[in-house]
């Protein structure tokens, strides 16, 4: 049984526990194992097919593994555990509805016109289906919100090494962010994929151990659910559904429309298809069934990561002594925050050895999530920004080297970014903040260059202009005007999360309704020049010839199958 830590929340400690040699060794052997990955692949990356798209030599399952352990960083470690606990089971929605439907629908429909194309990211498609603006107006966005979103990995990592090791917060942040940035500089995406999928099995194996060991302390599933019903009496924190026909019966404020509408379909299709930090793994595949086959693994293995992830923050409910807090109360009060019950729940199990395979695997997650923004952000700077807004003609050799030395620069912006952070109750409100921002428009847009043939160039770069404005103007208006709440997520018992997935909704629609009516009122490109970046204009090769459990529409059934039985069991 593990030791009590009620005494843990009466300061803010400096470290909750120290490591042994064994611990030592087990961190160090990863860190020198990356670095030897980075340095050995350097002799295979040689032009900017190579470093930007790994050669496009990748098998599906790893393409598969690394399309998602891009996605599970300690963002989703730390992140979704703190989400957990803020909204209990909730948090699953954004691994189930809003992940699987999205993970497969590109797979089927919208990987054909990526990977046809043969284009090197999301904005480069926009380049070919609408045109220059369209095109730099997404990767400007696209390159913003990737170096926000590498402070978190940042701000988490830092986060874990002070909470439980005491260690100084600049001193991880440095040491481990330019240990992404010296092997990601070296091998490109090939070296960023080939420790992804070291990264998603150490994953496994180092955050496995607090779901098991905490059920075993809590009486399994319904001796836990029995404690956080004693703990929070009046709220149902473990039912997936049953809680959200009214806005007031359920942790997170929000309505089962905000759930369907706002993340099962505007936020998660837009990450999980237009976000180019996972669609470039799927791009390095090294054929089009492969391509189709690697989010079709992901999806089977994304229904797995609620047991290591979400469970960690219910167990939290259950099992820790006093209440967590949102981050500016807890710097205030000397108390902990939302953010740090993953670190809390791995101080309470984990001994020597153990402790420093669970370090190790939060630190796995900082460089998967890091090196996956990283590696995203040098192509699109490259390819979509720099190619061609400032230097058009140049050779491959300059083009790559330009991609190294934008790795090192993300990395430093990247640092400053860490502090925004805390200005947000939990790191998963800024990141859906940040996807409501850019993502959710930025959807519309390709949905509908890739469905409808008569959307024109003048229509996809306003439609994508108006539906960014209009999410970041909401934003400021609920931030300065409390009542805008009622107008925006239909409720004022609101939370931070319901308003990001109706604010996703407004923008997405604002951005479709301004596309249609600009495309109407101006002229369309001819047929022949949308041909492979259009459905009826493109000829998508026939699978009819493959075995049935060789064909990924077989195991994309299967998969959604599944997918409903556990929304079902969780009801």
């Amino acid at each position: 049984m593990p030791a009590p830590l009620s005494c843990l929340f009466q300061t803010q400690p400096a470290r909750l526990v120290s490591l042994a040699t064994v611990d030592l060794l087990i961190i160090a052997i990863y860190f020198a194992a990356v670095l030897a990955i980075g340095f050995y692949l350097k002799s295979h990356t040689r032009t900017g097919e190579d470093f930007f798209l790994a050669g496009r030599e990748m098998t599906a399952w790893v393409a598969g593994l690394s399309f998602l352990a891009a996605n599970l960083g300690s963002l989703e470690l730390m992140g979704w555990a703190a989400a957990a606990y803020q909204y209990g089971i909730l948090a699953t929605h954004w691994y189930w509805i809003g992940a699987i439907p999205a993970m497969l629908f590109l797979a089927i429909v919208m990987m054909p016109f990526y990977y046809i194309s043969k284009t090197h990211s999301v904005p480069g498609y926009l380049k070919l289906r609408f045109g220059e603006p369209a095109r730099a107006l997404s990767a400007v966005s696209f390159g913003l919100m990737t170096v926000l979103m590498s402070g978190i990995n940042m701000y988490s990592m830092a986060l874990v090494l002070k909470v439980v090791l005491g260690w100084d917060i600049n001193f991880s942040i440095w040491v481990s962010s330019l240990t992404v940035a010296v092997y990601v500089a070296l091998g490109g995406l090939l070296s960023a994929i080939f420790n992804e999928v070291l990264q998603f099995a150490l994953i496994w194996l180092g955050a496995l151990l607090i779901p098991v060991l905490g059920l075993i302390e809590a009486g399994g599933w319904d001796g836990m659910t029995a404690r956080i019903a004693r703990n929070f009496p009046g709220q149902d924190y473990t039912h997936l559904w049953r809680t959200l026909g009214s806005f007031g019966d359920n942790p997170m404020g929000i309505h089962w429309t905000g759930i369907v509408l706002g993340l099962g379909w505007v936020i998660s299709f837009g990450y999980w298809t237009t976000d180019f930090l996972v669609v470039q793994r799927v791009l390095a595949a090294r054929d089009l069934r492969s391509a189709k086959m690697a989010p079709v693994i992901g999806a089977a293995f994304k229904m797995m990561v609620p047991f290591i992830v979400i469970l960690p923050g219910l167990l939290g409910l259950a099992l820790l002594p006093m209440p967590l807090t949102g981050e500016s109360q807890a710097l205030a009060s000397g108390g902990h925050s939302y953010n740090e019950v993953l670190p809390l729940m791995l101080a309470r199990y984990l001994g020597p050895g153990l402790l420093g395979l669970g370090i190790t695997a939060l630190i796995a997650g900082f460089m998967s999530g890091m090196a996956g923004n990283v590696s995203a952000f040098a192509t699109v700077w490259t390819y979509d920004i720099y190619r061609a807004l400032i230097k058009r003609e140049a050779s491959d050799a300059h083009y790559l080297r330009m991609g190294r030395w934008c790795t090192i620069l993300g990395v430093l912006v990247s640092i400053g970014t860490a502090y925004l952070v805390m200005q947000f109750l939990s790191i998963m409100d800024y990141v859906q903040a940040l996807f409501s921002f850019f993502i959710a428009p930025l959807f519309g847009t390709v949905l509908l260059g890739m469905l409808w043939k008569r959307a024109t160039p003048a229509g996809g770069f306003w439609g994508l202009l108006a539906g960014t404005a209009s999410s970041i103007g909401m934003w400021i208006w609920a931030r300065t005007d409390p009542g805008a709440l009622a107008y925006i997520a239909l409720s004022t018992e609101a939370k931070d999360m319901a308003e990001n997935m109706y604010r996703a909704l407004w923008s997405w629609i604002l951005c479709v309704v301004v596309t249609v009516a600009v495309s109407l009122a101006t002229r369309p490109k001819p047929d022949r020049e949308m041909v492979g970046l259009v459905y009826g204009l493109t000829e998508v090769p026939s699978e009819s010839h493959l075995p049935l459990h060789q064909r990924p529409i077989f195991w994309t059934v299967v998969v959604a199958a599944v997918f409903v039985a556990l929304n079902l069991i969780f009801w």
